[in-house]
């Protein structure tokens, strides 16, 4: 199953960036035994589209037909990493073919696109920086290739 973050923003040099990369390198090693992977940015320019309205169609255009849609919300449900991997693990045996995970601008995610979603994360209470968000998302996508494949990355 093909993993994709689409997201409003570009996210620069940095180091940021770096551990964004970093953390989806090692996913794509360590999914590939899994059937997972590989996890592709889609990094959407927010200069385009100034409303969640605009930014929903941006976002739209980035996700794969028929894929399953992970929304990262405030309203959403917080679940552990065991539970995130293992709803990737069911997707993909399910036949899924893509999953995308859709952050959305500052001002949050249209409402059309997210009763799209099959799936509304949240990272808790607080609020997070876009690029943050994104660097917590590619942490947990490469945990959850470490969970279902037994490694010792991540303890209990």
């Amino acid at each position: 199953m093909r993993l994709h973050v689409c997201a409003i923003g570009r996210i620069r040099k940095g180091p940021e960036r770096a551990l964004i990369d970093d953390y989806l390198a090692r996913f794509d090693k360590a999914g590939r035994a899994l059937s997972l992977g590989p996890c592709v940015e889609h990094e959407l320019d927010d200069r385009k589209a100034a409303t969640p309205a605009a930014q929903a169609r941006l976002l739209e255009k980035s996700i794969p037909d028929h894929a399953d849609i992970i929304a990262l919300d405030e309203r959403g449900q917080i679940i552990s990493s065991r539970d995130f991997a293992q709803h990737i693990a069911t997707r993909r045996d399910s036949g899924i073919s893509d999953m995308a995970f859709v952050i959305g601008g500052a001002d949050g995610l249209d409402p059309d696109l997210r009763s799209r979603a099959h799936k509304l994360v949240s990272f808790g209470a607080m609020v997070w920086p876009h690029m943050l968000a994104r660097v917590m998302l590619s942490e947990q996508i490469y945990r959850a290739a470490t969970i279902l494949a037994g490694g010792p990355y991540h303890r209990d």
